[in-house]
């Protein structure tokens, strides 16, 4: 790596930061300051939720960066993959009445 490249202002990590704050406060904003419906807050706050996830991924993780790119975006499907089963999984034994009595 360059010696220029070393002392960079880190561009990315301020304006990610920035994102992730500003999301958060809307999040705050939406949840104590307005008269919506607790289904519209839960949609909005899962929305601000997987845009800031993505805003950590590419600018804090840089995601898209170095040699293995193929392999971190096979990494972060087979993450989402896992957790998609797990939350229905669990969503499906909580409510579908397998309970021992």
């Amino acid at each position: 790596m360059a010696n220029h490249e070393k002392h960079r202002f880190p561009i990315n990590h301020v304006l990610g930061f920035f994102l992730s704050i500003s999301m958060t406060i809307l999040a705050m904003i939406v949840v104590f300051k307005t008269n919506f419906s607790s289904t519209v807050i839960m949609w909005f706050i899962g929305t601000l939720a997987f845009l800031q996830a993505g805003v950590q991924l590419f600018l804090f993780m840089h995601i898209t960066e170095g040699q293995e790119k193929l392999t971190n975006l096979i990494n972060i499907a087979y993450s989402a993959f896992l957790a998609f089963v797990i939350i229905i999984g669990s969503f499906w034994i909580l409510t579908s009445g397998h309970a021992a009595y």
